[in-house]
């Protein structure tokens, strides 16, 4: 069993799986997927400054901050338990086209040291460069009404048009970054 839980899960399993748990938590307990709208309710509970924004029963909501939690806490588990030592699947088309426009035999260069390294958590610049990251990723999803996957999995399952929007968007974005920007900084 444990074997069949390390192994990489195909797209038809792990996408019907996650795309599940939306209709699951709305029959179970009429409750809403999202992860994002927890920086909300962390804000409610934290900052009561009469903010409107903030200006909600957030206590309704506290299920959302434990299913957050367990998404930590498994996620945890799950890597120090079942971790996959096999470093992650890249198609020998996308290595080819990586090495042949960039140059780059070793592709550790992609993620900028500066932002991932660990020695960030060692001194208070690194600490403010995360928090303030968080909070102003955590922010602009909850202007946005939500982040892309969210947009995806919940909002259009639930056929909010505002999320058929927003996907359509993320994609177009999507696209031209891939085809016609990054080809040109490089």
């Amino acid at each position: 069993m444990l074997d069949l839980l390390r192994q990489s899960w195909p797209w038809y399993v792990a996408g019907p799986l996650i795309g599940l748990t939306v209709p699951t938590l709305l029959l179970i307990g009429n409750k809403a997927l999202g992860i994002s709208s927890s920086l909300r309710h962390i804000c409610a509970a934290c900052v009561p400054a009469g903010i409107p924004f903030l200006n909600y029963n957030w206590r309704a909501e506290a299920w959302n901050l434990f299913f957050v939690l367990g998404i930590a806490i498994g996620g945890f588990i799950g890597y120090r338990l079942l971790g996959h030592p096999a470093a992650v699947g890249i198609s020998p088309e996308t290595v080819h086209d990586l090495k042949a426009q960039m140059h780059l035999t070793d592709f550790s260069g992609l993620v900028p040291h500066e932002l991932f390294a660990l020695e960030n958590l060692t001194n208070w610049k690194g600490w403010v460069f995360l928090v303030l990251g968080g909070f102003l990723v955590g922010f602009g999803t909850r202007y946005a009404g939500g982040c892309t996957s969210g947009h995806a999995i919940s909002g259009l399952s639930n056929l909010q048009w505002v999320s058929l929007v927003a996907v359509v968007g993320f994609f177009i974005g999507g696209l031209l970054m891939t085809w016609v920007i990054y080809p040109m900084m490089f």
